[in-house]
């Protein structure tokens, strides 16, 4: 009866904690801004240079994800941040897909 009781509180205790550290919305952002890296290499849309700079943004971003995380909150203010950086990097990375500096093409 004490174990069950013991495993219900610390539940209700862990549940809330993990729910606010939980940033699902930015990891899907940050796949989906890879997969768009990614797609832009092997379309020739971004040369290797470009798309190492965009990669450094991308951790960048992550790094800034990681730091909100490590003191078990994400607050709205964080959150609010890490939207703003990835949508600078959103921005970078369509604009060096859409410039006219493409990859060379393998011989």
């Amino acid at each position: 009866m004490r174990a069950t009781i013991a495993a219900l509180i610390s539940a209700a205790v862990i549940a809330p904690a993990a729910a606010q550290t939980a940033t699902p919305g930015v990891d899907k952002r940050q796949a989906n801004q890879e997969a768009r890296i990614q797609q832009g290499v092997q379309s020739g849309s971004l040369t290797p240079k470009e798309a190492a700079k965009l990669e450094k943004g991308q951790a960048k971003v992550q790094a800034k994800e990681d730091k909100a995380k490590a003191d078990g909150v994400v607050t709205a203010k964080e959150r609010a941040k890490l939207a703003k950086a990835q949508k600078k990097q959103s921005k970078k990375i369509y604009k060096e897909k859409h410039d006219k500096q493409v990859a060379p093409k393998a011989s």
